[in-house]
């Protein structure tokens, strides 16, 4: 959890660690930083906050944080479950381990991280499973993955669905207008959520984007928000070569309020990432009654259920098609929201909350 840049990993850490702590006073947490400890995730009395260095911020320093400086630390508190919302494990831990493992995606791209990183992910990553005593994912996708993967009995992985963030909402005729006049010139926009990492498929995307353009000869943008990641420069190469320059956003990381506005004010959601083990942008966009179109592989289709348009990630032709398909039909438009309001039912923190302390639980138990 970092302060102003909780990404999805970091969004359930905070609202199901704050739940666990509010909703169980007569346990004792012991929050583990490797930083400056900041009081808006101190959420109640009944936390013990300790500051563990060095900051583990590359995989040599990952490798210290958990095998040496944890392991020291955990072995002489001896807690009764070991709880690792991010999936990394003490190996030879003297207490019972829960790692959340959000996904694999490391495994089938590796090329997509750094090569150290990858390299770290993909040979420790089996062994912190083999060492976990129970495991918790989030989603029934990436728990099949780990399973057949890292040679896990399903039975020892529990799904813990993602949940919606508070600051969603649905957007008024104002803040609309208001949101279109501020990143494009007044037009309406497509809009992609998430770090410009290269699993996101952005490349493919624009290149869908510059066909629908070309096809409907329509004035909407394209509008990317998030924090840059490295291979940003393969994507402007891309919008380069394609000559939209001027049609594609870039906002950045956006404050929660103003993320939700620009949300809220688009005409749809693309979401043709090729690879996730949830997708809270789903989520977000059914709460703030904007339609989707999505990947039909990896968890995306699980979550979307029948509320959003799914696509051939790998095929720019496919998502051009569904583009056009969703903006010349206003009555699917209408359907799919309706259908994203049934389908946002089945999540929420909460129950988050509630499925990964029954996870802790049955830890404790084995």
């Amino acid at each position: 959890m970092v302060k102003n840049k909780l990404d999805g990993i970091g969004w359930f850490s905070y609202q199901t660690l704050k739940r666990l702590c509010l909703n169980h006073p007569d346990v004792h947490f012991i929050f583990l930083f490797d930083r400056k400890i900041e009081e808006e995730f101190i959420f109640s009395n009944n936390i013990t906050p300790l500051v563990v260095l060095p900051q583990a911020r590359h995989p040599f320093l990952y490798y210290w944080w958990f095998q040496w400086s944890l392991k020291g630390l955990v072995n002489k508190i001896k807690p009764d479950v070991f709880l690792s919302p991010d999936g990394f494990l003490i190996l030879g831990a003297k207490c019972k381990q829960l790692p959340v493992i959000h996904d694999i995606n490391f495994l089938h791209y590796p090329k997509d991280l750094k090569p150290l990183t990858a390299r770290y992910y993909n040979y420790f990553f089996p062994k912190f499973a083999k060492a976990a005593t129970r495991i918790a994912t989030v989603s029934e996708f990436s728990k099949t993955e780990i399973a057949k993967h890292y040679g896990i009995d399903q039975n020892k992985i529990d799904v813990v669905y993602n949940g919606i963030n508070d600051f969603v909402k649905v957007c008024t005729v104002e803040e609309k207008l208001n949101s279109k006049l501020k990143y494009c010139a007044g037009q309406d926009y497509f809009l992609h959520i998430g770090s410009l990492s290269p699993r996101k498929n952005i490349p493919t995307l624009i290149k869908a984007f510059a066909e629908f353009k070309k096809e409907s000869a329509s004035k909407m943008k394209l509008v990317l928000a998030g924090a840059n990641f490295w291979g940003l420069a393969a994507i402007h190469e891309v919008i380069k070569k394609l000559g939209i320059e001027g049609e594609v956003i870039f906002t950045g990381r956006l404050a929660d309020e103003e993320l939700a506005v620009v949300l809220g004010s688009a005409k749809a959601l693309l979401f043709v990432s090729y690879y996730e083990g949830f997708g809270i942008p789903l989520l977000e966009a059914m709460e703030a009654e904007v339609p989707i179109i999505c990947s039909n592989i990896s968890a995306l289709p699980e979550i979307a259920g029948d509320a959003a348009l799914l696509v051939d990630p790998f095929n720019s032709t496919n998502i051009k098609s569904a583009m056009l398909k969703l903006m010349s039909d206003e009555t699917l438009q209408k359907d799919l929201i309706q259908k994203g309001s049934l389908q946002k039912q089945k999540f929420s923190w909460d129950k988050s909350a509630n499925l990964l302390w029954d996870s802790i639980l049955k830890c404790v138990k084995e």
